[in-house]
């Protein structure tokens, strides 16, 4: 990675400039290799890899296999989710659940691996939403995902984050979304927060990936809907990058 992830972000939102990430699961994507020859001649930013449930080598050979094509980013969903052949990690702390795990609890696991790597390390405040559905993260976290229309509880959560020493807010939708997070909820942070916000899950149109940016998003995740119908990202790697 040319630049730092978390500077590259910041620079970008200086200049109001949106970025894309495309979300895979490496155990959900059986052929990296196709995908990846999909996106040679589209503009994404960089790729989020992990889940909240990784079996054997996916993630390292799903690694080496996007190094090539764009930035890798891990995305993890536990403190054994580590490579340091990706650019940069989120170290996400699940700051909308109460479980102590995955607050802190996995970080201290995880902490000794993560100094001696060469990632770079990005503090992460992960909220996950509840968009209609039960996400694997809520599932394998056993926590609850802040409500949909509470957006003074989900301003709170992002200060609290912001306050607590985070560099990033990642609003989630989860796995399976039925729909996007709120683009109130999403203005609401921004007027709030002086941190970039993330926002993924739920994404099927190019539309909503706009009306996300237009209420404050600096990043977009996408991923899902990408194994079932790549042909939308161009559209919306278009409606993002304008």
């Amino acid at each position: 990675m040319k630049k730092e992830l978390l500077h590259l972000i910041e620079e970008n939102r200086a200049n109001h400039q949106k970025m894309l990430a495309v979300l895979i699961d490496p155990d959900k994507i059986n052929h990296v290799d196709f995908f990846t020859r999909s996106l040679k001649n589209v503009s994404i930013d960089f790729f989020f890899v992990g889940g909240s449930l990784l079996n054997g080598s996916s993630l390292f050979d799903c690694i080496d296999k996007l190094k090539s094509t764009a930035p890798v980013v891990i995305f993890p969903g536990d403190n054994f989710h580590i490579s340091d052949n990706a650019d940069a990690i989120l170290l996400l702390s699940l700051i909308s659940g109460r479980n102590a795990e995955m607050l802190i609890g996995k970080h201290v696991a995880a902490a000794p691996y993560l100094k001696k790597s060469g990632l770079e390390i990005v503090p992460t405040g992960y909220m996950v939403i509840n968009t209609g559905a039960m996400t694997s993260v809520s599932y394998m976290s056993q926590t609850f995902p802040l409500p949909y229309d509470k957006n003074d509880i989900a301003v709170a959560t992002a200060l609290a984050g912001e306050m607590l020493g985070l560099k990033l807010i990642y609003l989630d939708g989860g796995s399976g979304a039925q729909k996007t997070v709120s683009c109130s909820m999403v203005k609401a942070i921004r007027e709030n927060s002086s941190l970039p916000i993330i926002v993924g899950g739920g994404i099927k149109t190019a539309e909503q990936a706009a009306d996300l940016c237009n209420a404050g998003a600096d990043v977009i995740v996408v991923g899902n809907v990408l194994e079932k119908n790549p042909e939308l990202l161009p559209e919306i790697s278009r409606v993002v990058h304008q």
